[in-house]
């Protein structure tokens, strides 16, 4: 039956052109934005995992510029312990010259004075961002820190940022440092080294032993330095391939499947021009009820 009152045909044809037109304007949104699931209604599970997971990654993102900050203070205090141990080993070689007995004990002194200036000089210089390793009072906890991670707790429950020490108190060069004079620490006995004409033999070798046992000393702090520089490498590439892996599995989760997308889209727009050309048949119906009045 045909009414001039209700056109079912039209009726139908006008549902599947709103239906095809709602999944166009998804698909269209798709692929401009790239987004699969782009807000909390596409899918919520997923919304939820990308919007945490996202989050933790910027946050790693910082963990690693304080990995870099962390590491340039380790390379400071590195170079100064490296540099120390370089002026020790000299001093060491003017006390097995001052041992010949031919040699001006005094003038090898102003050598050794300008040799432990140097040490002080280096002390002082060892700064960065405002912390210095190799100068205990320098510092306001004897604990050095570096930022090296970002964590989420396994429950979820809550984050945390990890840190890497290094024990300030025992590897500083100095304990203090007065109007340019480090005392204390590592090198406080070679500080003390002073040769006079008079300095006997046995007192050179006490002299020698105490430079032996401020060089085993800064080797140990180099050595501890060195871990902590690998334990920062190792960290900043294990961050960044996390951050590279966390990425890839929010993609997983998020982004449209640009060949699948393009492909619907293009199925759309060809339904939704026969859903207009049916509806414009649809409606062309009522007008063929007036031939029967002719």
């Amino acid at each position: 039956m045909t009414s001039i009152l209700t056109n079912t045909s039209a009726m139908s044809a006008l549902a599947t052109l709103r239906n095809i037109n709602t999944d166009l304007a998804s698909t269209q949104d798709r692929v401009s934005s790239g987004f699969r699931v782009g807000a909390a209604e596409d899918n919520v599970a997923y919304w939820s995992i990308s919007t945490t997971m996202n989050s933790d990654n910027k946050a790693l993102g910082a963990a690693q510029d304080a990995l870099g900050v962390g590491a340039a203070k380790v390379d400071t205090a590195y170079a100064a312990i490296e540099s120390s141990i370089e002026v020790v080993n000299e001093i060491k070689a003017k006390l097995v010259t001052a041992t010949e007995n031919s040699t001006d004990k005094e003038q090898i002194n102003l050598e050794v004075e300008k040799l432990q200036q140097q040490l002080s000089a280096i002390g002082q210089a060892a700064s960065f961002s405002g912390e210095n390793w190799v100068v205990a009072e320098a510092n306001e906890t004897t604990q050095g820190k570096v930022v090296d991670g970002f964590i989420r707790e396994t429950d979820g429950s809550g984050v945390k940022i990890t840190t890497a020490t290094y024990d300030i108190a025992s590897n500083a060069m100095f304990a203090t440092m007065v109007a340019g004079v480090g005392s204390g620490g590592i090198l406080n006995d070679v500080m003390t080294v002073a040769l006079t004409s008079a300095t006997t033999t046995g007192q050179i070798d006490t002299y020698m032993d105490m430079v032996e046992t401020a060089l085993s000393k800064l080797t140990d702090a180099g050595a501890a330095l060195g871990a902590l520089t690998t334990r920062i490498d190792l960290q900043d590439e294990f961050a960044s391939k996390l951050s590279d892996a966390t990425e890839a599995g929010v993609s997983r989760l998020v982004d449209a499947n640009m060949e699948e997308e393009s492909a619907k889209l293009s199925a759309l727009q060809t339904q939704q021009q026969l859903a207009v050309q049916s509806l414009s048949i649809a409606n062309s119906g009522s007008q063929n009820l007036l031939s029967l009045f002719q």
